[in-house]
């Protein structure tokens, strides 16, 4: 649409060739001369033939014209043609073809010889239009002062234009007298709106066809990156807009870049493209181009070396061979284009041979055929100069078929076959008309057509219905629209082995009634100029495979995008997902983040190895309950079963027959029932257990208390009754607490998703925490009572005491309890379970074996003691007795401590997871326009352009009568003052003394009625002087000439005329029109305006969208260069800016089209976008809003152009309700001192009557008295309407015409009046001699050209009375500065209030300045609304674009786990540095929270301070030995053991500590080597003592004397020296080969830091825990030989229970250390140090504090001999 102004071009020759037109300069003023003259006269290349109808064909003979460098010093030269084009030549000689043969056809046109005149249209719109011009009028010089006309005659008829942009100009004119034009190669899908194309056809398919066969090839390879390059002119841009269009709704892909290929040579601009094409990632390139294009941009390509790119051509490149050259073919081969239909035309060779130059040739001016002839055979007829420097002469007679050339290459006819065709469509309609019946014909009255009257719009009746076959058997017809059938073949261009360039076929495209559009490819028979031969990439980003998303990159194509891997718990199942979609409950992300599977569901199974080896445990230990069970019932009457009440210990095996069982509840898929049955039934059967073992000890206590004298009383307590009583008493208190937990908060099955995101824990909630905990507590309460009775009963005599076997049962059950705590509590999911199940276990055969076992042994293995007398001790020594209890016990507790290993091992393993001589001779008019003036005369005479009616009706297109003229309707007094404003002006400097004295100025002022055409007609009839183009007189009549013109007020009329004028230099000032196109000073360099551009406009309507937050508006654009240009600048300076999006953007029509408003109002009124721009007329808004009323579609803010900011046409109470609190830009307000006075002053006088032109003023006078001027139409006289008599005062009629309170337009009016007043002053104070011209000349009235005004404009600097500078600055534009207005509606009317402005400074750059205070909101609120698609995305969330919708919808999605967003509207969230972690509201990073074993936390300070507990205790032990250092009890068995023990026990408690604190290199290299080297020292000690005790018992008997001296003092230093020393060289190794580091663990939490230290070398580690461990089992080992001792050597005793401690706490250790995340790892290995070392503590000092300070007479020789008491 940008060279729709191109189009008009048709003005050019229009005015200046116009028509029919004499262009004559004729003035009223003595200054010009009385004769006329041509402005200009063009030099065509043509040929013709007459004939008795003439059909004309525009022709592209030559490729490019070439323009002379612009300049206002001296008037330019005309353009000259350059670069014969053979083909285009062959394009022409198909038309002459196909006229000869119809010609030689009896059977088409018989008695009727068709004649021809082509033209060569040079590749220049001016001289294709001249062309266009000379063949309807019928000459070329458009004007000779003869008697007759001479020249080749009128056509009836046009073949062509070969552009797009051409045939849109000449359609444009030519249309406007429906001269049928039939185009062979125009394809802008713009020429198929029959409104303003009427009388155009084409034999080739639109471009929009053409569109969508390339985006169907661009998805058929997969190109999704593409380059498009456009020629600058209506066939490059229409298809750039259809593409963009297209490609969206399509989902082709997207343009990697747009560029517009410039029509001369620039080679900066094509350096530029070509850099572009180079640095683009796209491989493909598109081009809707002209041959000249091409060959232009290829030699910057090649001189860039550019290959590697695809490229696709249309329909204008495909077949054109002036680009198959060898020099091109490198870069292009491969090529796939879009190519016209191939034909076939039989005998065209033979005439193309016949064709020859002659000596009539010159004499018509037939120069078409001499310059093929001179450029074939390289010679030239005119010798000047060309002989002497040794050329050729031409003779005519040379032999074509001599020289090689395409011209006769008939092999692939396409634009030639539809030249053929369109001759004969027009042919076929021609012989149509003459067979038509007079009475019976399709026009008015049924007549006909004859060729003595014919008229060219009765041509296209018949052309509109033509119906053929050609030769060929193509079908030729046209549609309603005027087009063809939409076809097209697909080529390639191979280049072959020997240089030469084959275009093969290689598919086609086409639309059937049927099957729509289809694309057939053969892919096998292109060639690829590429290595591979295969086709190449072209994408902006490689597709996202599923699994991933589309992160688009901001500010770039939505083709372009990141990859982003979905996050976890998220999928995208498509290609190229726009989103992640989040799995269902209880589904999670695959692998591959493509589908969603079901969540991995985790529990403690039955079919998983940990699962069944419990569950086979839990079966086992109930197997071996119903075995013992099964013992005792056969063995029930036996003294070892009846001993100690039998019925508990039934009742016992029952109850752990159960805890074996309730452990099964553990295991499976947690439901209600197991989850409330388990801990219940877990809690009440261990309770059961645990109160037979309390009722035991209790009974042992009585029975031996009962065995003294007077302690018979006691065992009355104790009898069977009271200790069921008892069992059943403390049962019964377990389960009412089972049953109050259960029913106050009941334990039930829970889908833990915490511990994994990718699986579901199912597992039991407690309910009631407490109530666990008290479950818990009791059993423990029981069991430690249970412990202390029995630790109580140990000095007993062994016949009565069971004690034993329960204190060893209680102390495994405790032991095992107190390590599940931290396990359980530290496990996660089925783990917690396990460990429980494992708890239970244990501790069931814990009391199983210590109880049961010793008894069993006996009962089974050594009957002979299952009898009284030996239960009571008098069937075998003490000894015996006694070595015999040690030994079943001894054995039950190995077997033990194996289940117990076992168990943790396990629980350990499992831990780890797109003219006739028939007219007359004399000159006539087509078509006569009528237009509304206002003229006056002068010296010199300005012209003016207003627009004093608000639109013009055309009437219904109809062939069968001539059309009638549109009509000028809805008077705009605004428009009419404009008017009045530029006489008012120039008025003010006629009286003016300072300003061009001696010289009166006059003016011509014409109204456009919002018509291009009647503008048009407008100036061109300024421009010529005459508005009735020619008369046959002496002198011309008709208003002088103009030097410039004021206007146009419109964009369009603007850049059509100046498109024209630019030509000739005619200065050109608008006051209104404000596309910014109209800057470009190569376009329209003598074009001005005192308003600021468009471009300005939209980014200060952009400033007010940010201004108040709306980024969702609607566009309303008028369907001419004014609004297409402003949505083109609102697109991409929003897109720059960001300000916002596009809801929609609608093209508002001309007419009152009411089904397009209609569609238009229901887009706004379903939009969710509540602020609507509009960029259009007076006219058309009053159209819209008459939908909008109808509608009623209110609660919009609405915002105006410049255009209709200030029209109060619209400002009514119809309108108000709706339009009301609009905001408008709008022109800066002036003042125009004595204005007022002068428009009182019109009068509708002889002056300004119908007969001179001057109707503009009656029409005013009519309008506003409501009265009519003589000669009064009879329908008015009949209606008794009043007379305007011209009298009336204008004072006392209430109009807007008198109110300039609010001069505007009016004020650019002023002022460009006076810049055109200034220069021409300037002009004339020039000094002969000091002029700018050549020779230093000057300009004068009497010789004055345009283009010396325009020189003079450029320069102009005044200032107005208002205070106002004027100058122009070098494109022509004025000052930018616009005031904001607001509509405020008032109860007595309405009011344009200024609330702000917006203007460009030097300093500050633009500026908006609004008082929001004193804007009228047009809603309930008062306050402006809020117009957004989606809502701000705040800070903690990104925006996710909705897809296919604009950038401004999108959800706004939470930031994923460990990402941020601190920014509103983020496109992404960015990802936490290392230690930082996303706040809650996920807005900023914080610093991860960092954790490790503080010493500052509750858990720190209790295990510091225990350590310190156990340092302290061990530091006072070791005084007390100190100070008692004499006695017996520290002197026995090696003191100094004793001493290291207490010393290394210290250092045990100590180094815990280093496992407390920030973990330093320092502390995680010494923590471990230092509790391995003290506990090794320990262990070592313990060793060599109970060695020690051996030896000295082995050194009592006879003959071991020997033995002692191995275990001297200096041997058991050295033992323990070098015992330790191992572990030291261990530790050692360690550290040198891999030592531990202190490590930022963030797998644990990824909201925290875990401190910790790695290990460094897992076997370092392993062998550190090994060597200690096996030490231990060591000392155990040899503590258990020393079991048997006799006691008063026996120090084995409390070294076994120490290593039992020691062994259960570190068996304990291994799975809780394992499953313990971060922290609590170091605090079990804490508890484990701490636990054992109190253990070791305890259990080997404990008793010999006891003596040493409670029982000091112990403390002597003799009782440490048992030689003082009994044993």
């Amino acid at each position: 649409m940008g060279d729709f102004l191109d189009s008009y071009f048709l003005l050019c020759v229009y005015i200046i060739l116009l028509l029919f037109s004499f262009s004559s300069l004729c003035s009223a003023s003595s200054s010009f001369p009385s004769s006329c003259k041509l402005r200009s006269k063009f030099h065509l290349n043509e040929k013709h033939k007459p004939g008795d109808v003439v059909l004309g064909g525009l022709f592209e003979v030559h490729y490019t014209s070439v323009f002379p460098e612009r300049t206002f010093t001296s008037e330019p030269p005309q353009p000259s043609c350059k670069g014969f084009d053979i083909l285009g030549f062959r394009h022409a000689m198909s038309m002459a073809f196909a006229i000869d043969e119809i010609n030689k056809s009896s059977n088409l046109l018989p008695n009727v010889t068709l004649g021809y005149s082509l033209y060569d249209n040079c590749g220049a719109l001016v001289v294709g239009f001249s062309g266009a011009l000379s063949l309807a009028s019928g000459r070329e010089e458009q004007f000779l002062l003869q008697p007759n006309c001479l020249g080749t005659p009128p056509v009836l008829g046009i073949v062509g234009d070969h552009y797009s942009t051409f045939s849109i100009a000449t359609s444009n004119v030519l249309g406007l007298y429906k001269m049928p034009i039939v185009s062979y190669f125009a394809t802008c899908s713009c020429l198929s709106d029959r409104q303003r194309f009427p009388s155009f056809f084409r034999t080739i398919p639109s471009d929009a066809f053409q569109v969508r066969a390339m985006i169907q090839i661009l998805k058929h390879f997969g190109w999704t990156w593409v380059g498009l390059l456009v020629s600058d002119d209506d066939y490059g841009l229409h298809v750039a807009q259809s593409f963009q269009s297209d490609l969206v709704q399509l989902g082709g892909g997207c343009l990697a870049y747009l560029e517009v290929l410039p029509w001369d040579s620039d080679p900066s601009e094509l350096r530029r493209i070509v850099d572009l094409i180079k640095t683009s990632t796209a491989r493909v390139v598109m081009v809707f181009a002209h041959e000249i294009h091409m060959l232009q941009l290829m030699e910057e390509v090649m001189r860039q070396n550019v290959t590697g790119r695809q490229w696709i051509a249309s329909e204008a490149l495909t077949t054109a061979t002036v680009l198959q050259t060898p020099r091109l073919m490198p870069y292009l081969s491969g090529t796939l284009g879009i190519a016209i239909r191939r034909g076939e035309i039989p005998g065209l060779r033979e005439f193309l041979l016949q064709v020859r130059p002659d000596e009539n040739e010159k004499h018509y001016g037939n120069s078409m055929v001499r310059q093929f002839w001179e450029y074939t055979f390289q010679c030239k007829f005119d010798p000047a100069g060309w002989v002497e420097t040794g050329g050729t002469l031409c003779t005519g007679e040379e032999d074509i078929k001599n020289v090689e050339t395409e011209f006769l290459d008939l092999s692939n006819l396409r634009p030639e076959y539809n030249v053929y065709k369109a001759v004969y469509a027009l042919a076929y309609a021609l012989d149509d008309m003459l067979q038509c019946e007079p009475g019976r014909g399709p026009f008015s009255g049924y007549s006909c057509a004859t060729l003595q009257r014919l008229e060219p719009w009765q041509l296209l009746h018949y052309l509109q219905k033509v119906n053929f076959t050609t030769p060929f058997g193509d079908e030729v017809s046209f549609d309603e629209k005027g087009d063809a059938l939409p076809i097209y073949d697909i080529m390639n261009w191979l280049w072959l082995p020997d240089g030469r360039t084959k275009v093969q076929n290689v598919g086609e495209v086409k639309r059937s009634a049927f099957k729509g559009e289809e694309l057939t490819i053969n892919e096998t028979k292109i060639f690829w100029n590429f290595e591979l031969n295969k086709p190449p990439r072209s994408v902006c980003s490689e597709s996202c495979h599923p699994g991933t998303r589309m992160a688009r990159k901001k500010g770039e194509s939505m083709c372009c995008f990141d990859c982003i891997p979905c996050s976890e718990g998220k999928i995208s199942n498509k290609t190229n997902s726009m989103e992640c979609i989040s799995c269902p409950d209880g589904f999670w992300s695959s692998l591959q983040r493509d589908q969603c599977v079901p969540k991995k569901t985790e529990f403690l199974s039955y079919h998983e190895p940990l699962g069944i080896c419990l569950t086979t445990t839990s079966l086992l230990g109930t197997f071996i309950c119903a075995i013992v069970l099964g013992i005792f019932t056969y063995h029930r009457r036996t003294p070892m079963v009846r001993a100690n009440n039998s019925e508990l210990s039934f009742l016992l095996l029952v109850s752990l027959k159960l805890c074996f069982l309730c452990s099964l509840l553990f295991i499976g898929r947690p439901r209600l029932w197991t989850c409330q049955l388990r801990h219940a039934a877990f809690g009440i059967s261990f309770v059961l257990s645990v109160s037979c073992i309390l009722v035991k000890t209790m009974v042992v206590l009585a029975v031996f208390k009962a065995s003294k004298q007077g302690g018979g009383a006691n065992l009355k307590w104790f009898g069977a009754m009271q200790q069921r009583g008892t069992v059943l008493a403390l049962t019964c208190i377990q389960a009412a607490i089972c049953t109050a937990w259960i029913v106050s908060a009941s334990p039930e099955p829970h889908k833990n998703t915490q511990y994994h995101n990718d699986k579901i824990v199912y597992e039991c909630a407690v309910g009631s925490t407490v109530g666990f905990a008290i479950l818990l507590g009791y059993i423990g309460l029981l069991a430690i009572l249970s412990f202390l009775l029995a630790f109580l009963a140990r000095n007993l005599p062994d016949n009565f005491n069971e004690a034993k076997l329960i204190t060893f049962s209680m102390l495994i059950f405790c032991a095992v309890w107190i390590a599940f705590v931290p396990a359980y509590i530290n496990s996660p999911g089925k783990y917690a379970d396990a460990v429980e199940v494992f708890a239970i276990l244990a501790s069931s055969f814990g009391l199983l074996v210590a109880l049961f076992g010793p008894k069993c042994y006996i009962i089974l293995l050594r009957p002979e003691r299952n009898t009284k007398k030996a239960i009571m001790g008098r069937g075998t020594t003490k000894s015996q007795n006694l070595h015999l209890k040690r030994k079943v016990m001894w054995a039950c507790l190995d077997i033990n401590m194996l289940l117990f290993m076992h168990f943790m091992l396990l629980y350990c393993h499992f831990s780890s997871a797109v003219s006739s001589p028939l007219y007359s001779s004399s000159c006539r008019l087509q078509g006569q326009f009528h237009l509304n003036g206002m003229h006056k005369a002068g010296d010199v005479v300005l012209g003016g352009l207003f627009q004093v009616h608000f639109f013009s009706v055309f009437p219904d297109l109809s062939f069968p009568t001539e059309p009638q003229q549109p009509t000028c309707h809805g008077f705009d007094v605004l428009g009419f003052r404009r008017a009045q404003t530029m006489a008012f002006a120039i008025d003010e400097i006629n009286r003016n003394s300072n300003l061009l004295p001696n010289v009166t100025l006059g003016y011509s002022l014409y109204d456009s009625c919002a018509n291009l055409g009647i503008g048009f007609r407008a100036a061109l009839s300024l421009v010529s002087g005459q508005e009735e183009q020619f008369i046959e007189d002496e002198t011309c009549a008709g208003t002088p000439p103009v030097i410039g013109i004021v206007g146009d007020s419109s964009s369009v009329r603007s850049i059509a005329i100046s498109s024209v004028l630019g030509l000739y230099r005619v200065p050109m000032v608008s006051y209104f029109a404000t596309c910014s196109c109209l800057s470009d000073r190569q376009k329209f360099p003598s074009f001005f305006r005192t308003i600021p551009s468009d471009a300005f406009q939209v980014r200060a309507m952009i400033q007010i969208l940010n201004r108040f937050g709306w980024t969702w508006a609607g566009l309303l654009i008028s369907d001419d260069d004014y609004g297409i240009h402003a949505a083109r600048s609102f697109q991409s300076d929003l897109a720059q800016s960001g300000g916002g999006c596009l809801a929609y953007l609608e093209v508002l029509p001309w007419g009152n089209d009411k089904a397009k408003l209609r569609k238009i109002v229901d887009v706004m009124k379903k939009s969710t976008a509540h602020v609507v721009i509009v960029f259009a007329h007076e006219s058309q808004m009053i159209n819209l809003m008459e939908e909008v009323v109808r509608q009623n579609v209110t609660g919009l803010q609405w915002m105006a152009s410049e255009a209709w900011t200030a029209a109060t046409v619209l400002q009514t109470p119809r309108f108000m309700p709706y339009l009301a609190g609009t905001l408008g830009i709008a022109i800066r307000r002036g003042e125009i001192p004595g204005f007022r006075e002068f428009l009182l002053q019109i009068r509708p006088d002889q002056h300004h009557n119908n007969s001179h032109g001057n109707s503009m003023v009656n029409q005013f006078w009519e309008y506003t008295f409501q009265c009519r001027t003589a000669p009064l139409p009879v329908s008015w006289v009949n209606s008794g309407g009043a007379l305007c008599t011209g009298q009336e005062d204008l004072e006392n009629v209430e109009t807007e015409y008198l109110d300039i309170s609010n001069l505007r337009p009016e004020y650019n009016v002023y002022k460009a009046v006076y810049a055109l007043a200034y220069a021409l002053d300037d002009m004339l104070q020039c000094e002969p001699g000091r002029g700018p011209f050549s020779g230093y000349s000057c300009g004068n009235l009497q010789s004055l050209e345009p283009w010396q005004l325009v020189y003079y404009l450029d320069k102009v600097n005044f200032t107005t009375p208002f205070g106002d500078q004027v100058s122009f600055d070098e494109n022509g534009d004025a000052l930018p500065i616009y005031d904001v207005m607001n509509w405020l509606w008032l109860p007595d009317g309405t009011e344009l209030q200024y609330v702000g402005e917006v203007k460009r400074s030097a300093f500050k750059g633009e500026e908006l300045t609004i008082d929001e205070d004193k804007i009228f909101w047009n809603f309930e609120s008062k306050k402006p609304p809020r117009s957004v698609c989606s809502q701000s995305c705040p800070p903690g969330t990104r925006m996710a674009r909705k897809k296919g919708q604009p950038v401004c919808c999108f959800d706004c999605i939470p930031c994923s786990e460990g990402k941020i967003s601190n920014e509103t509207d983020s496109i992404e969230c960015t990802s936490c540095p290392e230690d930082f972690w996303p706040s809650s509201q996920g807005d900023h990073c914080v610093p991860k929270t960092t954790e490790f074993l503080s010493y500052h936390e509750p858990l720190g300070i209790c295990l510091t301070a225990t350590s310190l507990l156990g340092t302290c205790i061990c530091a006072v032990v070791l005084g007390i030995f100190i100070y008692h250092r004499g006695t017996p009890i520290v002197r026995a068995n090696n003191s100094e053991l004793s001493f290291q023990l207490l010393l290394s026990l210290k250092l045990c408690f100590l180094c815990s500590l280093l496992f407390i604190g920030r973990p330093r290199l320092w502390t995680c290299q010494l923590r471990h080597a230092a509790f391995g080297i003290s506990f090794v020292l320990c262990i070592s000690c313990i060793l060599v003592k109970t060695i020690v005790v051996l030896a000295v018992f082995k050194a009592s008997k006879p003959g071991g004397g020997a033995s002692l001296k191995w275990f001297g003092v200096l041997q058991q230093r050295g033992t323990v020296i070098v015992l330790t020393s191992i572990q030291a060289a261990i530790c050692t190794g360690w550290i040198v080969s891999a030592s531990p580091t202190p490590h930022k663990n963030t797998q644990y939490y990824n909201d925290k830091i875990v401190y910790e230290c790695v290990v460094g070398s897992t076997v370092g580690f392993a062998v550190l825990l090994g060597y200690i461990g096996s030490l231990a089992i060591l000392s155990f080992m040899i503590a258990f030989m020393a079991r048997n001792l006799p006691d008063s050597f026996n120090e084995a005793k409390l070294i076994t229970f120490s290593m039992l401690i020691f062994c259960a706490v570190w068996v304990a250790f291994i799975p809780a250390y394992i499953s313990s995340p971060g922290k609590y790892a170091d605090a079990v290995e804490v508890f484990a140090i701490l636990a054992s070392s109190f253990g070791l503590l305890v259990a080997l000092f404990g008793p010999k504090c006891y003596i040493i300070l409670l029982k000091p007479e112990r403390n002597t020789k003799k009782a440490i001999m048992g030689r003082d008491i009994e044993s």
